[in-house]
Formats: structure tokens, C-alpha cells, sequence
């Protein structure tokens, strides 16, 4: 079956980084974008990053534009999430979600599978 399992979450400082990753497995990688999502507490799952098959197409909520980067190693079907200046506000769960695309496209709704979550907790 189908898995994605999430890993690098912890505790930081407001201002540090974390790098979040998501092994793939039981899918042909190749055909699916990738993305991250995060819900904090009390608030809806809300889009954060998505990638292409290829890698060379990306996509970033407003909120975490400039500061995180998306990116895959489709031979590790693992994709990953690099977050730099981290402030209280990212404080979530982030999820890995997959979707099987017909082209080189990113989406922010419609993923086919999805992670368990790591928790991020930014400290102000």
C-alpha cells in the first residue's frame, strides 16, 4: 500500500531552520506532484509548497514564500521541505500529500494520499 511517512519536525527557535523530509513508497513516484501542508491547532489544513514531477515547477502559499523550499529526489521518492527563518506562526503538523498528474503540474487541492504529520513547533 501506499505510504508516506514524514520525518525532521522538532522543536526550534523563532529565526532557525528545520528541514523536513517524505519517503514515498508503494506509488511510482515519477507520476505524482508532491506537496506540504500544515494544520495548527484550531485552524484548517492550509497549502504550504507543491512540486512538479520534474522538480522544475513550484509553488508557495504567500506566507512561506522566500523562506522555505520545496524540492524531490524522484530515484530517493523522497521529497523535501528546507525552512529557514522560522517564525511562531509556522507552529503546525506538516503533512506530505501526493497526486497522481497526467503532465508536469502542481496542485493546491485534489491529493490522492496523504502522510500522518510532524509536528513543528517554532518557540518565540
Amino acid at each position: 500500500q501506499v505510504q508516506l511517512i514524514e520525518s525532521g519536525g522538532g522543536l526550534v527557535q523563532a529565526g532557525g531552520s528545520l528541514r523536513l523530509s517524505c519517503a514515498a513508497s508503494g506509488l511510482t513516484f515519477n507520476w505524482y506532484a508532491m506537496a506540504w501542508f500544515r494544520q495548527a491547532p484550531g485552524k484548517e489544513r492550509e497549502f504550504v509548497a507543491g512540486i512538479s514531477v520534474s522538480g522544475r515547477r513550484t509553488d508557495y502559499s504567500e506566507s512561506v514564500k522566500f523562506r522555505f523550499t520545496i524540492s524531490r529526489d524522484n530515484p530517493k521518492s523522497t521529497v523535501y521541505l528546507q525552512m529557514n527563518t522560522l517564525r511562531s506562526e509556522d507552529t503546525a503538523v506538516y503533512y506530505c500529500a501526493a497526486k497522481k498528474v497526467m503532465a508536469d503540474s502542481i496542485a493546491r487541492v485534489g491529493y490522492d494520499f496523504w502522510g500522518q504529520g510532524t509536528q513543528v513547533t517554532v518557540s518565540s
